[in-house]
């Protein structure tokens, strides 16, 4: 698929956003906690050459690591939107992973207009589960410290399969390209922030992809900390899988991806 560069402007700065394809809805990807917009190469790789893509690093990640702060969840929501508004002239879905899912939700919450549904991917759920002590937090703002960790937490925490080594250079790199406010921040504050409120607004249809082996955000939270303040929300176990779902299993995820295009509302 070819891409373009196009520069969006927002608060602080601006975003390189790469926008792919011309058949909708878009979809438009978010990344993860340490991931970037090649988080999804391999899943758009699977896509059909002709399907509109968009996709950019979050603010203090990767190109975007230059951006001031604050990096919180509302900012990176009105980041994604800022991006939408200039990169995606008709209808499109949001597509995010992880910490990227929790920013979806909140900019699904407002309702934009053009909006055609969202897919979770391995999503931080709206309600922090029972396990996401200050403690765990605490550790968890470490794992990104240095090479060493990242790859102690690619290896232990967040894959349930070995990773093709350029998708595990790729993860490597990602990870440490963060300021310490960006890495930060969702770990001690965002993870744990609870936006069910919010998500109660969602009115579009809603697909979330779980992953069997998942120790980050499993099934069961899932079913417990999202289903209930979503019920719009079908949950799809990916089996075989750990949380990196777009890169341990990006066919898995480009198919679902079809799949929910397939069945959305027509206009």
């Amino acid at each position: 698929m070819t891409e373009t560069t196009r520069l969006v402007p927002v608060t602080g700065g601006a975003l390189d956003v790469r926008v792919g394809g011309s058949t909708g809805p878009a979809l438009v990807f978010v990344h993860y906690w340490g991931g970037s917009a090649d988080t999804w190469n391999d899943v758009i790789g699977e896509l059909p050459p002709e399907q509109a893509t968009v996709r950019f690093d979050q603010r203090g990640w990767g190109t975007s690591r230059a951006l001031p702060g604050p990096y919180h969840l509302d900012q990176l929501a009105d980041d994604l939107a800022r991006v939408v508004d200039a990169c995606v002239p008709g209808p499109y879905v949001l597509v995010g992973h992880s910490m990227g899912g929790k920013v979806s939700q909140l900019v699904a919450a407002r309702r934009p207009s053009g909006l055609a549904g969202v897919v979770l991917v391995a999503p931080a759920p709206p309600e922090p589960p029972a396990t996401m002590t200050e403690e765990y937090r605490k550790g968890l703002s470490h794992a990104y410290d240095s090479t060493e960790t990242v790859r102690h937490a690619l290896d232990h925490v967040l894959t349930a399969t070995p990773l093709p080594e350029t998708a595990r250079a790729t993860a490597v790199r990602d990870s440490l390209a963060a300021g310490p406010e960006a890495r930060q921040e969702w770990p001690l504050r965002g993870i744990a922030q609870d936006i069910t409120g919010a998500v109660r607004g969602i009115t579009v249809p809603v697909t979330v992809l779980a992953a069997e082996h998942d120790v980050v955000e499993p099934p069961s939270v899932l079913r417990e900390c999202l289903q209930p303040h979503i019920p719009r929300a079908t949950l799809n176990v990916v089996p075989d899988a750990g949380h990196l779902l777009p890169v341990e299993a990006p066919r898995a995820v480009a198919t679902a991806l079809g799949d929910f295009l397939q069945v959305l509302p027509a206009g």
